[in-house]
């Protein structure tokens, strides 16, 4: 893995499901990439920033929500560095979005080398070894053939297969154990021995917590970032990480009055 010159204060949030129906979320985010571009030195945004990406083609006539999260991000990302990572809901964010707000694209696991020190970052999903089938579904739809054969279908076409893929996922997720769709102990303990950090970031599960543990005779520390969820979810919730010279430290977010 190559390491990612990372100084300064970095922000970092993920799981926010962005969607046509989280306008409170959707607002929230676009008042935090705002503090962002005043008080960090880089945003991250490690996956699920959207709950369905169909392909980057959608930005060329984007629906009203959606054109209002793009100027945001390109607002942000016209005054410090903006990074975009790939989740299990959008893995095909790809160049052509990046391009279009000015972010960089981040690798499945990035090494960050921060005022902290070496910081492994991940959407996180892949650690969910437990769940094999959804491990399954992951290598296929990151497979290239797969992803060309999905995206050479009309955008209502690829909407219909992805509102279909979702339905069957929660229906799915409905009779798996909770613990299935966390980490595995054991995925953890290889990236973090196979990297060698003593800090790993990551998003997905939901379960927001720092973990201390101790992995090679080193002390290590795991740390899952919160989802978003203002529109649906009592009460409201939400929140991202700065990482600076001093560590990692987690922040609420506060729902819009109104």
């Amino acid at each position: 893995m190559n390491k990612l010159p990372m100084p300064g204060r970095l922000w970092l949030a993920s799981d926010l499901h962005l969607g046509p129906e989280t306008p409170a979320t959707s607002e929230a985010f676009l008042a935090f990439l705002q503090a962002a571009a005043q008080e960090a030195d880089a945003l991250l945004l490690p996956g699920d920033l959207f709950d369905a990406w169909i392909g980057d083609d959608v930005i060329r006539a984007a629906p009203p929500w959606l054109a209002a999260v793009l100027d945001g991000l390109k607002q942000a990302g016209a005054r410090l560095p903006l990074w975009l990572g790939r989740g299990n809901r959008d893995f095909l964010i790809g160049e052509e979005l990046a391009q279009a707000v000015g972010a960089r694209l981040l690798p499945d696991q990035a090494l960050l080398g921060t005022d902290y020190g070496t910081v492994l970052l991940s959407h996180g999903d892949e650690y969910c070894t437990d769940d094999v089938a959804y491990q399954q579904f992951r290598a296929m739809v990151r497979n290239p053939q797969w992803q060309a054969q999905f995206l050479a279908q009309s955008i209502p076409q690829r909407l219909a297969m992805a509102a279909q893929a979702r339905g069957e996922s929660m229906a799915a997720n409905q009779s798996k154990a909770a613990e299935i769709m966390d980490v595995n102990a054991q995925a953890v303990e290889r990236a973090f021995l196979d990297s060698g950090v003593a800090l790993m970031v990551h998003g997905h599960t939901h379960r927001p917590a720092r973990h201390v543990m101790e992995i090679g005779g080193k002390r290590r520390e795991r740390w899952v970032l919160p989802d978003w969820e203002l529109d649906h979810a009592q009460p409201p919730r939400g929140g991202w990480m700065v990482l600076d010279r001093d560590g990692p430290a987690v922040y609420d977010v506060e729902p819009a009055k109104g």
